[in-house]
């Protein structure tokens, strides 16, 4: 297990903690250009994705006399462990779900801002909730690998692994304070978790130092597990390795937590390949920007402009527009607070035009009274942006933003958005896809049929020309298309027909039919309705029938495969009556065996 720093350690060389000044002239400054100067407590590489470089030497512990031995965890684990997180912002998120989830604890707010250490004037990210905080127990569940006490089907977190994956992804070391009050005694906990102390000072496995306090007299008395000494070690460690370098300082980084909460400050943030600060705190005081994506230059067309403007493309980089997402539902009496300034929560549903609801029942087995909602529409821009795909939630929490179920290139569902909460398939690690199951590609497919059919019955609502089967379905049902909707002009030419198309100056106001049957229009530019474009509508349709048919054909597929298995479960349980008739006939043969022998005997 992670060891605990409890014992003394004798590589860590202790400034005096009252000298709070320390020795500030060999503390580094951040540059004019945003790169930092080398220092004896920074990593030799600061770029994430090159700090887990290095040789691993040969193993010093050795088990001393009093102590049981364990399974060690090497320093590397934690960083090979933070790149589950590929993207920054999902390493974030897992954080606002620690506060998210403490909201059954009375959290009202969390708070995301940049704060600059005291020690060397860099930049940290600070998150600040509320909630119910943590004791010492908790606080050592927290900084451990791979514990949990997240049981609820209402808590996001799941597997006691998210707090240290974000924290390592987005700096190289942590320090966190929480405050609580657990069975009438209040406590306050200091823990810190640092990749560079654990590298510089050649560790083998990975020390948490921590120290407690009883707070219940309103003064904060040590709570001593192990000795005076172990405490002190753990305090001195804290202070060299931490942004605060005298004991008042540390202390002074409750009194905004208040009677309970939770502060998780994360420092020596990782740098990209320029060596620059991967978070972009400079752009916009009141949001987080990802330096990379920011700095992307931006067409000059005003449509790219305005796709770049849209909601499905700042997610990607700004984080006030992400967090808008991430909830579902809207929260009461919660708020996330971004560099002093509420984030107003989104839901894209309520934009969409023309909205329609569909129900789909998963099957699955886990979960088999599951109904799943989804809201589909067109984008408020459309058939402006080409932006279409499905926002999927698992328990109130976004996964997959505008998820393009259709390939890259098909025209048809451009517009078309879908928002659902996916409850009965299970999230990755990092909670920004899905696992790979036969219940997500089956999701997958419905989805995509739920998205074509919608454009086939609702394509021509916002301009495009009526789909062939739809037209065929309203004229069969005796209907006709609204004929105050005003779709693309098509060329006044003859069709094969014989029959006039409309102007192009004129809204589309009549459907062109033959032998009763409607027939396709020659789409904006055609001079001529050819033939060529007659064979492409029919392979256009050919299309679409193989999808559907696909699409049928695997639900079949489906209903038969789950035919076959209750068949199986019914044979088996014909099976058993069988044995147990059988079983039962032996024992009255055997029965009557005996009456028979006894009366040949008398």
């Amino acid at each position: 297990m992670s060891g605990i720093l409890e014992k003394k350690t004798n590589v860590v060389e202790i400034l005096d903690s009252d000298d709070e000044d320390g020795d500030r002239s060999s503390r580094p400054e951040v540059q004019n250009d945003g790169t930092i100067e080398s220092d004896d407590r920074r990593l030799e590489n600061r770029s994430f994705w090159k700090a887990g470089v290095f040789d691993v030497g040969p193993v010093k512990w050795t088990p001393s006399q009093d102590e049981l031995e364990h399974a060690r965890v090497h320093p590397k684990f934690l960083h090979s462990n933070a790149t589950s997180h590929k993207w920054a912002f999902g390493a974030i998120a897992e954080l606002l779900d620690n506060a998210v989830d403490e909201i059954n604890n009375g959290a009202t707010f969390v708070k995301v801002d940049r704060i600059y250490s005291k020690r060397d004037n860099s930049p940290a990210l600070l998150f600040l909730d509320d909630g119910g905080g943590m004791d010492p127990e908790g606080m050592r569940k927290c900084m451990s690998l791979g514990y949990s006490t997240k049981k609820s089907n209402n808590t996001i977190g799941q597997y006691g692994n998210g707090f240290k994956t974000s924290t390592m992804r987005l700096g190289a070391d942590v320090i966190v304070f929480s405050r609580a009050f657990r069975k009438g005694k209040a406590t306050q906990s200091v823990g810190l978790l640092s990749y560079t102390f654990l590298r510089k000072t050649g560790q083998d496995d990975v020390i948490v130092p921590m120290i407690d306090f009883d707070i219940s007299k309103h003064w904060a008395e040590p709570l001593i597990y192990g000795s005076q000494d172990d405490w002190s070690t753990n305090l001195n460690t804290i202070l060299e390795w931490s942004p605060f370098s005298s004991k008042d300082d540390l202390m002074q980084q409750f009194e905004d937590i208040g009677p309970h909460g939770t502060k998780v400050l994360i420092y020596n943030l990782w740098l990209n390949d320029e060596g620059i600060y991967e978070l972009n705190f400079d752009e916009d005081d009141e949001d987080i920007k990802l330096r990379d994506e920011a700095n992307q230059s931006s067409k000059s067309s005003k449509k790219e402009a305005e796709k770049q403007a849209h909601i499905s493309n700042q997610l990607l980089h700004s984080l006030r527009a992400y967090a808008s997402m991430l909830y579902l539902k809207k929260f009461k009496n919660f708020k996330i607070f971004l560099r002093g300034k509420p984030v107003e929560q989104f839901n894209i549903a309520d934009d969409l035009k023309h909205q329609q609801v569909v129900t789909y029942r998963p099957q699955a087995n886990s979960m088999k009274d599951a109904v799943v909602v989804t809201t589909l529409g067109f984008i408020k821009e459309a058939p402006a942006l080409p932006i279409t795909g499905f926002n999927v939630y698992h328990k109130n929490r976004l996964i997959r933003p505008f998820w393009k179920v259709t390939g890259e290139g098909h025209s048809k569902g451009y517009g078309i958005v879908g928002v659902l909460e996916a409850n009965f398939i299970e999230p990755a690690h990092d909670k920004q896809d899905f696992e790979r199951s036969s219940l997500f590609s089956r999701l997958e497919l419905k989805l995509k049929q739920m998205q074509m059919e919608y454009w086939k019955n609702h394509c021509h609502l916002i301009g495009h020309q009526p789909d062939q089967s739809f037209l065929r379905k309203m004229h069969t049902q005796g209907q006709t298309v609204d004929q105050s909707i005003h779709c693309l002009p098509v060329d006044p030419r003859p069709n094969l027909t014989g029959q006039q198309m409309p102007n192009h100056g004129q809204s589309q106001s009549q459907t062109v039919y033959n032998n009763n049957i409607p027939v396709a229009r020659a789409p904006p530019g055609f001079a001529t309705m050819t033939s060529g474009f007659v064979q492409e509508v029919a392979s256009g349709d050919d299309i679409d029938r193989i999808i559907n048919d696909n699409i049928q054909l695997f639900t079949r597929c489906d209903r038969y495969a789950q035919k076959e298995t209750e068949l199986k479960s019914e044979v088996e349980d014909l099976e058993r009556q069988v044995a147990e008739t059988k079983r039962k006939c032996a024992e009255i043969s055997e029965r009557l065996e005996f009456l028979r022998r006894q009366r040949l005997v008398r």
